[in-house]
């Protein structure tokens, strides 16, 4: 089993005024060799934007991008005639193909907006673009791990262009589970959104982070009442 640790405090900072963000991977004038990316997993970002604020209309292509909002209003539009507001408890995915161009808002005048910005790369390029959203019931992840984003369209997940799977869960202190991988050639990235958890031996707090790989399951047990965020991405 080979590790990748990553502690909160050691994450990439940008502070823009607007937007506060914590970088666990290389990204825009954070860069660290070391910590480019696990697997396809290439971004992670923790944002904080101010009220009304957010990212201009910018461009992408070939990345599969997915917002996972976790306090307040995302507000979306794009070149595909999408204009949609995402809240805590949905995510939201692009699948960037041959090009798009979008902005990303915060939807209200007076509340921040908290949001994690996630890149994976593709596995096919050049396809059309497509978006989807999908709210899930915080009901069905007490104590266990949902389904989120997933390869396959027939999953509860919103779909994505790549061999991945997330998983989103909220667990009771002194809680314990075995996330299996689910596909040979990938990996785990466990991100601790609340509380702390042991994983693989480490134990981690809040907004920690760590890769998994070269293994065919993951032990997990809660040290406190802890929401995890699991990323199932190929590694090899």
């Amino acid at each position: 089993m080979k590790k990748m640790l990553h502690k909160a405090d050691t994450r990439g900072v940008a502070e823009h005024g607007w937007l506060s963000s914590r970088h666990t991977f290389s990204f825009a004038e954070y860069h660290d060799p070391e910590r480019m990316r696990f697997g396809l997993l290439r971004v992670l970002n923790d944002d904080v934007v101010q009220p009304s604020m957010g990212f201009g209309t910018h461009a992408h292509e070939n990345m599969e991008i997915i917002s996972i909002p976790l306090a307040g209003e995302l507000r979306h539009q794009d070149s595909m005639g999408n204009t949609q507001i995402i809240t805590a408890g949905e995510v939201q995915i692009m699948s960037a193909g041959t090009g798009i161009t979008h902005s990303e808002y915060n939807g209200s005048e007076s509340e921040i907006i908290n949001f994690l910005q996630i890149w994976v790369l593709p596995e096919d390029r050049d396809i059309e673009p497509r978006y989807d959203q999908k709210l899930f019931s915080a009901d069905e992840r007490q104590g266990r791990l949902q389904n989120i984003v997933s390869p396959d369209q027939n999953d509860s997940g919103v779909w994505i262009n790549q061999q991945a799977w997330f998983w989103l869960g909220d667990f009771k202190a002194g809680q314990s589970d075995t996330y299996t991988i689910k596909r040979s050639g990938n990996g785990a990235y466990c991100f601790v959104l609340e509380g702390a958890v042991t994983v693989a031996g480490e134990q981690l707090e809040r907004r920690d982070g760590i890769g998994v790989e070269g293994a065919a399951t993951v032990d997990v047990e809660t040290t406190e009442d802890c929401q995890l965020l699991v990323m199932d991405v190929p590694v090899q």
